[in-house]
């Protein structure tokens, strides 16, 4: 059986046609979406993802004898369709940062998350729903509110209302795990109309394609990518994109400070630790220095190759202590990324950039360490994803000796994608 795994992600769309948990065929296209706007909004251009997404299905599908379709994305985005299922709005992303903007005595999200007691932050959908209702700029006419996967699964099925997996629907925000349904109760309390919520379903295919293929509810891309990288090993998945994650598996509900607990779509929990910069923060160092360069020779220069060379003459231990929450935390959103312990030794180029890839690792290690501290145990290997690692041999290096975990990476490029056809085919 073929099945075409979708993902839909920050910057890029990929689908992988996959055979007996095999990728024989896997198409990425950037969609370059992103739309202008204040500095601290983050929208693209929906009509610009769909027609992409729907692009490489049709490419994959005159291909190959596809038998189901599965599709993941970027979780806690939005965007609000009309009752007819027409986009009224772009999508607000999870990096989106109204919900960080002041209000009353907090900010948006903090003011939600201390009146109804669940944690938010900003990017949740409900978190942006609710700034936009504040600010009277919910679109005229929205009916619903969908992650960007499940109005494509929408679309590919020809069906008029989105609905989404409990993974999904947890990422929006004010979703009671004990009882596995939104609160609604507190949703009123802060006068968001549930109406507005898309149904949840669970292991379920959405429809069928005009071509009578079936497509199954779209999954979010962190338990997408956990599926494809790990097939449910006793593993910690590290992840480093845009953003970057810790992922392990629980089969109890249980509550990590400062951890994330979200269901996983086979079954249990997923305990996930986030940050928000990840793998930006080291595009960002090679953009420094770029930068430095064209400053003082006006020559415009691509310089990952030569701090990888350069981190090859640096001693462990010598590099300075960076924090690297440029973009903040969940928790403390207006936190900036530190350096410390610099000495005449160690202000250089190669220690700077030896303790940016320390800085990152770290940051999800003490996620981890919040993991063990909470009397859950150990894990026997830790599995890399995404390409921050994987075009970083300096970085899979200090992932491995700061975990103190026999370390791989995933046998997929695209494991998100992967995750989505895998769940797909075992419905």
């Amino acid at each position: 059986m073929i099945t075409l795994g979708l993902d839909i992600g920050t910057t890029t769309v990929s689908a992988v046609a996959v055979e007996q948990g095999r990728v024989v065929e896997s198409i990425t296209k950037a969609h370059n979406s992103f739309l202008n706007g204040p500095e601290w909004e983050r929208a693209q251009d929906v009509a610009v993802l769909r027609d992409t997404a729907l692009a490489l299905v049709d490419t994959l599908c005159q291909k190959y004898p596809v038998e189901r379709i599965g599709i993941t994305g970027q979780q806690h985005g939005i965007v609000y369709l009309d009752a007819l299922g027409n986009p009224l709005s772009p999508l607000y992303t999870w990096q989106d940062g109204r919900g960080n903007l002041p209000w009353e005595d907090g900010t948006y999200a903090s003011v939600l998350s201390r009146r109804t007691g669940y944690a938010v932050s900003s990017g949740y959908g409900l978190v942006t729903h609710f700034y936009n209702l504040q600010k009277g700029l919910v679109p005229e006419g929205a009916a619903v509110i969908s992650t960007v996967h499940d109005y494509v699964a929408m679309v590919l099925c020809g069906l008029t209302r989105p609905v989404t997996e409990p993974s999904d629907a947890q990422s929006l925000g004010f979703y009671n795990l004990e009882q596995d349904a939104f609160d609604r109760r507190a949703l009123d309390s802060m006068g968001i109309d549930s109406a507005i919520l898309p149904q949840v379903v669970r292991k379920a295919f959405v429809g069928k394609t005009g071509e009578g293929i079936p497509v199954a509810v779209p999954i979010g891309d962190n338990p997408a990518s956990f599926l494809g990288a790990t097939d449910g090993s006793d593993a910690v998945l590290l992840n480093m994109g845009t953003g970057s994650q810790i992922s392990v598996h629980t089969q109890a509900l249980a509550r990590v400070p400062g951890l994330e607990t979200r269901p996983y779509p086979l079954g249990g929990f997923l305990q996930v630790g986030a940050a928000l910069c990840g793998g930006r923060a080291w595009a960002m160092t090679e953009r420094f220095f770029s930068d430095a360069v064209y400053a003082f020779t006006g020559q415009r220069l691509a310089l990952y190759e030569k701090l990888d060379g350069l981190l090859d003459t640096i001693p462990e231990g010598s590099q300075p202590q960076v924090e690297t929450t440029f973009d903040g935390t969940r928790a403390e959103p207006h936190k900036r990324a530190s350096v410390q312990g610099l000495s005449r030794e160690n202000f250089t180029a190669g220690h700077l950039a030896l303790g940016v890839l320390h800085g990152m690792i770290n940051e999800l290690h003490c996620l981890y360490d919040a993991y063990l501290q909470s009397g859950n145990a150990s894990k026997q290997l830790l599995i890399g994803s995404g390409n921050g690692l994987r075009k970083n041999r300096h970085l899979r290096r200090i992932a491995g000796e700061t975990f103190g975990l026999p370390f791989k990476m995933s046998e997929q490029n695209e494991e998100a994608a992967l995750g989505a056809a895998l769940f797909a085919a075992m419905l």
